[in-house]
């Protein structure tokens, strides 16, 4: 179920709303999680069971691991922690790269002329939604009551509803277990906090459906069209940095003010990261659950920047290369996590002798943008060699043919063109709907019913209306 589509907006968050606000007490707990699974088997009922047995296996462990005194039982705590650990990774494992890793086995046995030992499966593993972001948050919770910064959970409702929570389940933010711990016990319901969930998630669906789809659609069409000219390239690069941001961002906001409207109070995803000025900046704002997730569970016991500098950019390029293979199984995620990883590592063991640091902001931000762009094009391409071939014609390094007129004719609409430059203002002039939000005045709420109408609108007109980051 999408967020910005008629049935969950009229029927699904309705009725959730009303079923939550009768619910006494204790039981909206319950209900929450109830409507989460509903939520989340609506497109495959058997995704739930997935879910269930993560959510099972990281109670019981968490048990185990808090119920246990350190001194006394440190080889079950020990367990515990690596049956969760295992558990989670061997779904994800099973269910999102074994494909994967048997069409590359395949191939090594091919170009090797090694015949008879390949593996043909009569099957393919489908993608459960959101498999990726809720066994990292299911799994981050043993981590945290192992190192004793989270207590464990009793209650088993609770600890489910904390896993399934329907606004953040299928594509983040990732949210660690001691950020909501207090609120699933007790939490405030107030107007002022339902108002700002209101105004987060039109705005999130503002993003998502005036700005996010139109920009797709250009993406789209160049990614899709070969050969084209080099200005139409760039043109489709930026669209796609574009639509990846607001589709993105604007999921995360709806799931903000979602948390907002049922007490909860979820932590900032984005912080304007196309305003960043080097790639460690780009990091520190982009997904922030996620690159929090990522230093604090593996960058940091890898040693983090304890050991030297070598050492530290040698991490960061193990963290981003499982970074770029958490996103997907193909060899274009893993690239692009290479790119950033070897950026970052770049950045770090240089320091302030790098580039950046001898430009002006503006232009380091320039440089940075550009950067990012770049490596989307391995994101967004569907094979590594449609990646090489639109980097072949974003520097002007293939033969055009005559028919991208044809192409032109369609990229520069007045409808596309005017997306793009509002885009553009949303991205490095606007602030922030996390600080837009905290203060609601008249201009602002008629401002917010405004884009509602119009989004509501676009909607009932649209039938693109994807969301990126369900596919990981």
């Amino acid at each position: 179920m999408v967020f910005s589509s008629h049935l969950f907006l009229f029927y699904f968050l309705p009725i959730s709303l009303g079923l939550y606000y009768l619910m006494p007490g204790r039981g909206r707990n319950m209900l929450l999680t109830l409507l989460s699974y509903l939520f989340y088997g609506w497109s495959n009922p058997l995704f739930t069971l997935l879910m269930f047995f993560s959510t099972v296996v990281d109670y019981v462990c968490g048990w185990v691991i808090g119920g246990s005194r350190p001194a006394t039982a440190s080889s079950k705590r020990k367990v515990a922690l690596l049956i969760s650990i295992i558990t989670n990774l061997s779904l994800l494992g099973v269910f999102k790269y074994s494909n994967f890793a048997l069409e590359n086995y395949n191939l090594l046995l091919s170009a090797a002329g090694i015949e008879g030992l390949g593996v043909e499966l009569g099957f393919r593993f489908i993608l459960p939604l959101g498999i990726s972001f809720y066994t990292f948050q299911s799994m981050s919770y043993t981590i945290d009551v192992y190192r004793g910064e989270a207590g464990y959970q009793k209650n088993f409702v609770d600890f489910a509803c904390y896993v399934s929570m329907f606004p953040q389940l299928v594509a983040g933010p990732i949210i660690r277990f001691q950020e909501v711990a207090n609120q699933l016990v007790i939490r405030t319901h107030t107007m002022e906090k339902f108002s700002r969930g209101v105004a987060f998630f039109c705005l999130g669906m503002a993003k998502k459906v005036l700005l996010a789809n139109g920009c797709g659609k250009i993406a789209d069409i160049t990614f899709a069209a070969g050969s084209i000219h080099w200005l139409d390239a760039w043109y489709g690069a930026m669209a796609y940095s574009f639509q990846i941001y607001f589709d993105f961002s604007g999921y995360s906001d709806m799931a903000i003010g979602l948390g907002l409207m049922f007490g909860f109070v979820f932590p900032k995803n984005f912080s304007s990261p196309y305003k960043s000025a080097s790639i460690t900046e780009f990091w520190r704002r982009w997904h922030i659950s996620l690159s929090t997730w990522l230093r604090e569970y593996l960058y940091f016991p890898l040693g983090g920047n304890r050991k030297g500098r070598m050492r530290t950019a040698a991490n960061l390029l193990v963290v981003m290369f499982l970074g770029g293979l958490w996103h997907g199984a193909s060899w274009n995620f893993v690239i692009w996590g290479l790119l950033h990883g070897s950026l970052l590592g770049l950045e770090r063991s240089m320091g302030r002798k790098t580039l950046y640091f001898r430009l002006r902001r503006p232009f380091r931000v320039a440089m940075t943008f550009v950067l990012v762009l770049i490596a989307w094009v391995f994101f967004r391409a569907e094979t590594l060699t449609g990646a090489m071939d639109y980097l072949g014609s974003m520097f002007a390094l293939t033969a055009v043919p005559e028919t991208s007129l044809l192409i032109q004719g369609v990229l520069y609409q007045p409808y596309y063109i005017l997306v793009m430059g509002i885009a553009s203002l949303v991205v490095w002039a606007s602030p922030q709907s996390w600080d837009w939000t905290r203060e609601l005045t008249v201009r602002k709420t008629f401002v917010i019913a405004s884009l509602t109408l119009i989004s509501l609108s676009m909607l009932t007109l649209q039938s693109y209306n994807p969301f990126i980051y369900f596919n990981f």
